[in-house]
């Protein structure tokens, strides 16, 4: 099972929080789970009765949170591809497996 984590364990939580209400406001962070294996945040999303999946490495997050704008950069683009491609969003019951 992978474990979920709170807001304040993951890495720069309000600045992913922040650019994806920059990309679109209707969407909210529903969970964050912590995969060990891969060294992953995977991000359970939620928009109206959607849901999608997006892995973030940890090490951008930390990156993030030491200010690099690069990693900024870099995350605004790995969200933007994930929020607006419909293949990312799935209905809910689709693939509600984590």
């Amino acid at each position: 099972m992978t474990p979920q984590v709170t807001e304040e364990r993951v890495p720069a939580y309000d600045i992913v929080k922040d650019k994806i209400k920059d990309i679109d406001h209707t969407v909210i962070i529903a969970r964050v789970y912590y995969m060990f294996g891969t060294l992953t945040y995977r991000f359970q999303l939620m928009k109206k009765d959607k849901m999608c999946m997006v892995e973030i490495p940890k090490v951008l997050l930390d990156a993030i949170k030491k200010n690099n704008s690069t990693a900024v950069q870099e995350l605004a683009s790995i969200l933007a591809v994930y929020l607006n491609g419909s293949e990312c969003w799935t209905e809910f019951g689709e693939s509600t497996k984590v």
